[in-house]
């Protein structure tokens, strides 16, 4: 069987399709229909409504979020016989403001709820700040929301809206959650229809949006609305036919991939600008950047304006566009490395607003990009002309005038003068014009470009007025000052162009060399942390120190997070650790400068990594301003992934660790099976061979051999019994389960109780026992004891040659009692000293010699019971000495 390659899925379409199914699968995500309109009045909320009674009917569970009847009586008639959700009530400024009580909703957990005005604004201190994060959670949490909006609260689609009605939409909402709905539907009526309601009073409009309202209920207004609604709702069954046919490899013309790119400077214009890449790319079907370059001599305009292009680049974010912020010497040559660097085809930039003039000084960057964009195409977008006086003269008055630097100028100036009046006597007035260059240069060190080139035009003033023929006159008798003149400008304006330009760029190297810094030091404390608790501690100390702000970690435990790691004097409150819960489960920032529980005291971000949240890093910053500085985000971001990485390292680690114990704890169970399984089977046949021959032969046995057969077997038997009870000794120990019997012994009875137990297998071997004239009683369990002092004879009587001798000492060695047992045996080989008191350890034994290897392990245990402490070394000559020592005074317990 053949197949044609033309019929298959593209591998693009195919890993689309892939990655489509497996985020659905991952996430449990709830489905979004959009009930989509062009203006207030079409019955958005009527066909929400029957939708939701028709699922009802259909045995699906739906409850409803939040719908606003107006007192209209055909929509309350349809709110019959659904559940209402209770709302939740906020008091603000003495009002009490009803809002979807969204923690009520995801505790009920409908299949699906009903939630109308998508574009929303929620009461100050609910969780969210839009009613759109709201449904964003219940959808994450597998409840399907049906929901209603109208085309002009879409954000790409904001200042064309406000071109055509003339009123300038507050309430927006990101265009993704119309391209992540489920299905749109569609609800039209013609204008005339709509106008017709309008004036029979069947619309609800607010008395403060009355006037706004009479403005956009216009039927070219309205026309224009629902052209754009039917554009929108046609591109989405465009892309739903392209998604179908591409998967099922139906033949089409499959346009190239076209990338789109947007400059933005943190102008007045560049809203404008991203709303229409915005479209464009919506339009190609595009993914889109959003670029925004940093050069030093616009250093000073970032500081000036960050709050602009912070909200910018968050408003591009939103809107779907992937957001760089770079840094470098050159806006035009950066731009076209971005570009080719990410295959952009298109360029949008805005329209040059320099005046004529300006231009023949210098290229514009527009034009610069143009020259240098090769085959990618620019797009030049103009803005309107109404709006363009206005916005520059607003972003002009923000840009304070700086009286000091110009009065300090006119200063350098007067001093400048007064020197070059003492001086005259001895220089010409050509050499003067030195003195006015220095003054010059000071000032644009001192005090930037502007004051500097005041500085320039005064002193050629100043110079011409004082000291050029004739004096105290702007007259110029000799026309060759007038180059003198000229130069003079030119070159104090050049040098305090480039004298500025340096200090700004040594400023922005600055910046950049202490962010550099800031997480070097991190990387460095992180890799140097061992532990989670250190790990936290380090991260609680570079942050502090590199923001000057308060952190406080929060890491899970159990169903709850509990602080791990706080700054000195930061309180965290119910409210503070609700906001951490929201950012752990929902894994998006929460708190002040963001969407989400803006009224709380910190930011909180949360520690992820691709596979998992680890917990929540909680900031809190000295300046308001800091929570929305994209150079505080950005390292707050850096932070928390170095963190989370770090944390992630540490935990991997752990669980490696735990795998070799895991490893070691299978090998030792394996070679625990292999010893058990010898050592019981050597005596039990030995036993079993006896039994078994005096079972076949022992009418035919003399009485003499039947007694070496009993001996032999009785023998094994005891054996086996202490092999068994070295086993349930040991698991005693390990548990725990060893108690004291604490009792005032006589070192030499414990002495004689051993070579009492162990004296069938002693026999003519030489023991001998040394001890002081005068011994104290110490306090011991006796029994327990007596079975170390055995364990330790049976292996110097095992391990050391029959002939040699066994000696045992006893001491005092305050404020202990000191006991040795030494052999002249093999010794322990020097580099397994440390191991010989470790389970089942056994150096290699004399032909004969048996064992568990857990004789000295016990032992062990015993004498730590009694808060003593024992040793083995090697013997000079040859052989082993154990060293025990126990306390003379009775252990506090």
């Amino acid at each position: 069987m053949t197949t044609n390659d033309d019929e298959r899925p593209s591998p693009e379409a195919m890993l689309k399709l892939a990655k489509a199914e497996e985020a659905a699968a991952e996430k449990c995500r709830g489905k979004l229909k959009v009930f989509l309109g062009y203006a207030a009045g079409v019955g958005k909320t009527y066909a929400m409504l029957e939708a939701g009674r028709q699922r009802k009917r259909d045995g699906r569970d739906v409850a409803v979020g939040y719908v606003e009847s107006h007192g209209r009586s055909e929509t309350d008639a349809l709110l019959e016989g659904l559940e209402i959700i209770p709302r939740k009530e906020i008091d603000y400024q003495g009002v009490t403001l009803p809002e979807m009580d969204l923690d009520a909703v995801l505790t009920r957990k409908p299949q699906i709820v009903l939630v109308d005005e998508l574009a929303h604004s929620n009461a100050p201190g609910s969780r969210h700040e839009k009613r759109w994060h709201d449904v964003e959670e219940l959808l994450d949490a597998g409840i399907d929301v049906y929901t209603t909006v109208n085309i002009q609260h879409f954000e790409s689609l904001n200042d064309v809206v406000a071109r055509i009605t003339g009123v300038v939409v507050r309430e927006t909402l990101p265009d993704r959650l119309l391209d992540m709905a489920f299905e749109i539907r569609l609800v039209d009526i013609p204008p005339e229809d709509l106008l017709q309601r309008l004036n029979e009073g069947k619309i609800y409009i607010p008395d403060q949006a009355a006037k706004a309202m009479e403005k956009f209920f216009k039927p070219g207004n309205l026309m224009a609305l629902r052209e754009m609604s039917l554009r929108r709702t046609a591109a989405r069954v465009d892309d739903q036919m392209r998604a179908y046919m591409e998967t099922k490899t139906i033949a089409g013309p499959w346009p190239a991939a076209e990338r789109v790119m947007v400059c933005v400077s943190g102008s007045p214009y560049s809203e404008m600008l991203i709303r229409s890449t915005c479209r464009l790319a919506e339009d190609l079907k595009a993914q889109w950047f959003t670029v925004y370059i940093e050069t030093p001599n616009s250093s000073r305009h970032v500081r000036d304006n960050r709050e602009r292009v912070w909200r910018d680049l968050r408003l591009a974010e939103s809107l779907g566009a992937q957001v760089a912020s770079i840094t470098a010497a050159s806006v035009p040559d950066a731009t076209i490395d971005y570009a080719v660097k990410h295959n952009v085809t298109k360029i949008v930039v805005g329209k040059p607003t320099r005046v004529r003039w300006q231009k023949l000084l210098r290229l514009h960057i527009v034009d610069q990009i143009i020259h240098r964009c090769g085959t990618i195409d620019v797009v030049v977008i103009s803005y309107g002309r109404e709006e363009t006086p206005k916005r520059a003269k607003e972003a002009k008055s923000r840009q304070p005038f700086e009286f000091k630097g110009h009065a300090a100028g006119l200063m350098l100036v007067a001093a400048a003068t007064a020197l070059s009046a003492l001086l005259t006597p001895i220089l010409d007035p050509t050499n003067i014009v030195m003195i006015y260059l220095l003054a010059v240069v000071l000032a644009a060190v001192r005090l930037g470009r502007k004051p500097a080139i005041l500085t320039s035009f005064v002193g050629v003033l100043a110079f011409d007025f004082f000291f050029v023929p004739p004096r105290f006159s702007f007259a110029v008798s000799d026309t060759q000052y007038i180059i003198t003149f000229i130069a003079l400008f030119s070159v104090s304006v050049v040098i305090s162009t480039l004298v500025t330009r340096a200090r700004e760029r040594a400023e922005v190297m600055r910046i950049r060399e202490l962010q550099t810094a800031t997480l070097y030091y991190l990387s460095r404390d992180l890799a140097a942390a061992v532990d989670i608790g250190n790990l936290m501690k380090a991260v609680v100390r570079n942050v502090e120190e590199a923001l000057k702000a308060r952190v406080g970690l929060f890491l899970p435990e159990g169903e709850r997070l509990d602080v791990v790691a706080a700054s000195e004097g930061l309180s965290l409150d119910m409210k503070e650790q609700a906001v951490a819960d929201w950012a752990f489960r929902n894994r998006h920032p929460a708190g002040r400068g963001t969407d989400t529980l803006v009224s709380a005291e910190l930011i909180c971000i949360p520690l992820q990594t691709p596979a998992s949240v680890l917990g929540v890093m909680g900031v809190r910053m000295e300046n308001d301003q800091d929570y929305r500085s994209p150079e505080s985000r950005r390292l707050l971001d850096a932070f928390a992934t170095q963190a989370a990485m770090a944390m992630e390292r540490v935990q991997l680690s752990r669980q490696a660790e735990q795998a070799q114990i895991l490893q070691a704890r299978e090998n030792l169970e394996r070679a625990l099976l292999n010893s058990i399984s010898h050592d019981l089977r050597s005596p039990l046949a030995s036993v079993t061979g006896v039994l078994s021959s005096l079972l076949e032969e022992g009418t035919h046995l003399d009485e003499r051999a039947r007694r070496e057969l009993l001996v032999t077997a009785f023998g094994e038997a005891e054996r086996l019994n202490r092999f068994v009870g070295n086993l349930l000794d040991m698991t005693r120990i390990e548990a725990g389960a060893v108690r004291l019997n604490l009792e005032s012994c006589d070192v030499q009875d414990l002495v004689g109780c051993a070579l009492a137990a162990l004296e069938p297998r002693i026999g003519s071997r030489d023991i001998s026992f040394r001890m002081l004239p005068i011994m104290p009683m110490v306090p011991m369990d006796l029994v327990l004891m007596t079975q170390v002092l055995v364990n330790l004879i049976d292996n110097a009587l095992k391990y050391s040659p029959a002939a040699s001798p066994i000696e045992i000492a006893a001491r005092t060695d305050a404020p202990w009692l000191v006991l040795d047992v030494s052999d002249r045996g093999p010794g322990v080989p020097e580099q397994d000293q440390a191991r010989v008191f470790d389970k089942f350890y056994r150096i290699p034994i004399p032909e004969g010699a048996g064992g568990t290897g857990l004789g000295l392990s016990i032992c062990k245990g015993i004498v730590e019971a009694h808060d003593g402490r024992i040793r083995a070394e090697n013997r000079a000559g040859g052989g082993l000495k154990i060293e025990i020592r126990l306390p003379l005074a009775k252990p506090e317990r």
